[in-house]
């Protein structure tokens, strides 16, 4: 079935890179994929599968292939939502939807994902186990869709998940892995601080917000450099500092907006900490009023060890000439909302190698010249679709 499946797939290469175009030319942000979402359940119409449409909080698509024998259960994902960015790649298959582009590959992930889950329909007969496809709407804005496809159940009958990701940090043909922590989780926050303002000329009368939010600024930076431990990473990042006024008038009140990162949950949880003391106390220090909201966003992303061992070894074994390289990739910042299947069910998330052909440096994901090798479309495919045989033939794995 390997070497069938392999062969099919090789064949459809044109296919997945046809699909992957006419996704990006027509890019929907986070919640709002109907179109999207149509065009996925459209390719599944009529084929002989279940399909459940708009799961989760949003437009999720989740399609479940039975084999032919009893056997495990394996979850594949690919997310297909685009991000609020200008393209600016000189592309013939550009965004068409002004400020919307699909920046971060999700367009290629849906592409491999749909050619696979057909080729396995039709190759179903001699599937041990059950496949679940995942089309994940939502991934680029919390509260993400990840989540919510967890809490409807879609995993409690899988026993492992798995996902990847295209990165420009290799060539297509590299296939990267991480075990254990892999991407950072993050938050968001909100500081409302209220004082009481004035003219520039009378300090004493009024209270300035202003200094109040730069003490704010500057001493949450100490959180990372003072309270976390250094073999654990975290970010602590202020984003918009919305403090406009006039030159001589003293500001009541301003609003500042934050991201943070962080590697693990203990790093999680010492950054919540200190924020909120460090909110406290600004209080105190400047007799004003702070109204905090913070929003813990994804957890990190944790590739179970041994399942990331195996994807490792089943694809350094394989001798396929799309398939050139499996090296370790490094822990990388990013977040992604995969975490939250990960909590759930045991899996990896790995990574394919994008770096258009004869480029040094690379524009990376989220940047409006992003662009991908879409050899690496294939590579996708072949990767996932290896591990998900040799997964569902090995009874001690999972």
């Amino acid at each position: 079935m390997k070497d069938k499946l392999m062969n099919m797939l090789e064949e459809r290469e044109d296919e997945m890179v046809e699909i992957r175009r006419y996704l990006h030319e027509n890019p929907e942000l986070s919640f709002k994929e109907e179109k999207t979402a149509n065009y996925i359940a459209d390719f599944y119409k009529d084929k002989d599968v279940e399909i459940v449409t708009n799961a989760g909080n949003g437009y999720g698509i989740v399609v479940t292939i039975k084999g032919g024998e009893p056997g495990k259960t394996i979850a594949l994902r690919a997310d297909f939502d685009a991000l609020p960015i200008k393209e600016e790649a000189e592309v013939p298959y550009k965004s068409k939807n002004e400020g919307v582009m699909h920046a971060c590959g999700h367009d290629a992930h849906t592409a491999y994902l749909l050619v696979l889950a057909d080729c396995l329909i039709e190759l179903k007969d001699n599937i041990n186990g059950t496949v679940k496809i995942i089309h994940q709407h939502a991934e680029e804005q919390p509260p993400g869709g990840a989540k919510s496809i967890v809490e409807e159940g879609f995993l409690d009958d899988v026993n492992a998940v798995f996902g990847i990701h295209v990165l420009p940090m290799a060539p297509a043909g590299t296939v990267g892995y991480h075990s254990g922590y892999s991407f950072n989780g993050r938050a968001y926050f909100k500081l409302r601080i209220q004082a009481s303002g004035g003219h520039g000329s009378s300090p004493h009368k009024a209270n300035d917000a202003i200094v109040a939010g730069s003490y704010f600024v500057t001493t949450v930076q100490t959180i990372v450099s003072r309270r976390v431990d250094p073999f654990n990473a975290g970010v602590v990042t202020i984003g918009s500092f919305d403090g406009k006024g006039t030159f001589n008038v003293i500001k009541d009140s301003i609003e500042l907006e934050g991201d943070i990162r962080y590697s693990n949950e203990e790093t999680k949880g010492v950054i919540n900490k200190e924020i909120h003391r460090i909110v406290k106390g600004i209080e105190e220090l400047f007799g004003v009023t702070c109204e905090l909201t913070y929003e813990p966003d994804y957890p990190p992303l944790y590739n179970d060890p041994e399942l990331t061992a195996f994807v490792a070894d089943t694809l350094k074994m394989v001798k396929d000439k799309d398939i050139k390289e499996v090296k370790e990739f490094p822990k990388m910042a990013p977040s992604d909302d995969f975490a939250y299947f990960l909590e759930k069910v045991p899996g990896s998330y790995f990574y394919i190698g994008c770096t258009p052909k004869g480029v040094e440096e690379p524009y990376f994901n989220h940047h409006p010249k992003f662009e991908i090798d879409e050899d690496a479309i294939l590579v996708a495919a072949k990767s996932v679709g290896q591990v998900l045989c040799s997964y569902l033939s090995m009874d001690e794995i999972g």
